[in-house]
Order: C-alpha cells, then sequence, then structure tokens
C-alpha cells in the first residue's frame, strides 16, 4: 500500500507540475490512512509535495504512528 501510496503523490506532483488534472486531496489522503503512511511520509519529503499544507503536515504522520502502533500491538 505504501507503494501505491507514493505512487500517487508522484504522479500528483507530476501533474502539478505540467498543469494537468490534479488528484483529489480526500484522494491522497485515504491511501495514506489506508495503509500508505510510510509512502506519503517519504513521498512528501523526497518530492517535496503537499509540504506546505497543514492538512497534510499534520495528517501523514498522524497516519503513520498509527500505522506503526498497530503493526507493533499486532
Amino acid at each position: 500500500m505504501s507503494m501505491a501510496t507514493f505512487a500517487i503523490y508522484a504522479y500528483d506532483k507530476r501533474c502539478a507540475t505540467t498543469g494537468r488534472w490534479r488528484i483529489a486531496e480526500s484522494t491522497l489522503l485515504v491511501f495514506t490512512f489506508l495503509g500508505g503512511g510510510l509512502g506519503a511520509f517519504v513521498a512528501m519529503h523526497s518530492l517535496r509535495h503537499k509540504t506546505r499544507h497543514l492538512k497534510f503536515k499534520v495528517c501523514v504522520p498522524l497516519a503513520l504512528a498509527l500505522q506503526i502502533l498497530s503493526f507493533a500491538i499486532i
């Protein structure tokens, strides 16, 4: 799931730089919370995508922390 999330963040970044239709922020966040926290976190920092949006600055690390916590519990 993280690889898929990274891929959609990368695709959205490419669309942003070329002026094409973008992926909805809600879709990006759904992928993030459905197991793609690590992929979203890596994409945000390596691609410098969505780093200025407070929603993403809060939600992506939160999703990653929840996924790490749930993995540790399991």
